[in-house]
């Protein structure tokens, strides 16, 4: 009797997975189940997800379906290209923009210390780099984060007063936001090259396809950038690392102006340029960011981004309130040959703003070519932007995917679920070197850390609780 029971022993392991190796061993039935302990653990974190769960549920779910509902009412539109300076007010003096949060000098990381620099040089304000640089060092040219002024840029993000800038705005929410053009591969400033050749592409810019590109706004009208974005997704790009399609789809709303116009050196720029539409995504992106701040008790996470230092986020609920960490490497990454993890710099730029509105990292499913960066291949496409949505509220209207079944992307990245769970944003993103001035050595997935997201919980927790005793 004794051995029939054993025989009929099966198993449930809760956690450490050695357990059950050890009563599968012996012949039995298990079922393993892959638990942990919720926010790692942490205690402080594990009270304030109660609170945000429990007693504050209500107030959070209500702002975070306002959220949603603001991201995908956004409509945003290029509707001119400008001088910098004419639209961001804080490029009205020696000052440049840049990716991430503000930054000391000191702690400034080399690819975007050498795009500085060769802005410097590019606005005619030293006649040398070592002359930049001492400028720099002392605050004489002051630097800020785009982020806080309109501005988002890719990689390095710089920005001056001098070149040229995609202006976004959606009218419904009445938001704005400035992008640089994207220089393209190479030599080039955001990829924190910063020589004599990315500073000539950047007087093509400014001398000729920026003055062209207004132009072409004003004659064939403004770009719906959520709409050829919607296409591009349907063609094999998710936005972020990938958006050859969409550019093309650019390409095409912009042909009959080329024809008009001419300018043959900048027909061949944009159209041989395959990253040509990432900035106006990020406008994009930041304009549905802007429309969805301020929703008090909102947990979700509106805008991320890197400067290659620090990584921070902030969330609708508390806005204007960063939470910072340092900046994550980029994990899962294809290298070129003759380069190491070792060569790399950390992940940086203010792109991030497109996997909080859907696209990017969160639709990696859209674009199997990805998949080669991070060593898998269409199913583990679809499977990382399932990952996704577990952290995520809901899925997009908007953005589909023909592999889901036309599913929408993962939208609304829930700091509560980030926390919890421990699972963080993946970030589709270029890998530049680390100190030589290469530029960009391969692409991956940035796994953001989880500490922000920690501490966005816990300050919201204790607003709720202070408006709730209050």
């Amino acid at each position: 009797m004794h051995e029939e029971i054993l025989e009929r022993v099966s198993a449930v392991n809760v956690g450490l997975s050695t357990f059950a190796d050890a009563v599968m061993a012996q012949g039995a039935c298990v079922a393993d189940v892959d638990w942990r302990p919720p926010a790692g653990g942490d205690l402080t974190t594990v009270r304030a997800l109660e609170r945000l769960w429990g007693v504050h549920a209500d107030s959070v779910e209500g702002a975070n379906q306002e959220v949603v509902r603001r991201i995908e009412a956004a409509q945003p539109c290029a509707v001119s290209v400008r001088p910098a300076r004419e639209v961001l007010p804080i490029l009205s003096d020696r000052v440049l923009l840049h990716s991430g949060t503000a930054i000391e000098w000191e702690r400034v990381c080399d690819p975007q210390r050498r795009a500085l620099i060769a802005a410097c040089l590019f606005e005619e304000w030293a006649r040398s780099r070592s002359e930049a640089e001492r400028l720099l060092a002392a605050g004489e040219i002051a630097l800020a984060p785009g982020n806080e002024h309109g501005h988002v840029g890719p990689m390095t993000g710089v920005c001056s007063p001098s070149m040229p800038v995609w202006v976004v705005e959606d009218e419904a929410s009445g938001t704005r936001a400035c992008s640089t053009f994207n220089e393209g591969p190479g030599r080039t400033l955001w990829f924190g090259v910063g020589d004599d050749e990315s500073i000539e592409r950047l007087r093509f810019f400014r001398d000729e396809l920026g003055r062209l590109m207004a132009r072409l706004l004003a004659r064939e009208g403004p770009i719906d950038v959520f709409s050829l974005a919607a296409q591009g997704l349907h063609m094999g790009d998710e936005l972020h690392m990938r958006s050859q399609a969409t550019g093309s789809l650019l390409i095409r709303k912009l042909v009959p102006g080329f024809a008009a116009l001419g300018g043959e050196r900048a027909a061949r720029f944009v159209a041989g340029n395959h990253h040509f539409f990432l900035t106006l995504t990020m406008a994009a992106a930041k304009c549905a960011s802007l429309a969805a701040a301020g929703v008090p008790g909102s947990s979700i996470v509106n805008l991320i981004t890197r400067n290659g230092t620090d990584v921070a986020l902030q969330v609708a609920g508390l806005p204007g309130r960063w939470f910072a960490a340092p900046a994550a490497p980029v994990q899962d990454a294809l290298l070129r040959d003759g380069f190491e993890a070792a060569d790399a710099a950390r992940d940086i730029g203010d792109s991030a703003v497109i996997e909080c509105i859907g696209l990017g990292g969160m639709a990696v499913a859209a674009a199997p070519a990805v998949a080669a960066f991070f060593g898998g291949g269409a199913a583990d496409a679809v499977a990382r932007t399932e990952l996704m949505s577990e952290i995520t509220v809901s899925r997009s209207q908007r953005f589909t995917i023909p592999a889901l079944d036309f599913a929408g992307t993962p939208l609304g990245i829930d700091a509560r679920l980030a926390a919890e769970l421990g699972t963080t944003p993946q970030i589709t993103t270029g890998v530049l070197h680390a100190s030589s001035g290469a530029g960009q050595i391969g692409a991956g997935v940035a796994h953001q850390p989880v500490e922000p997201f920690r501490a966005a919980v816990i300050a919201l927790a204790e607003a709720l609780d202070a408006g709730r005793s209050g």
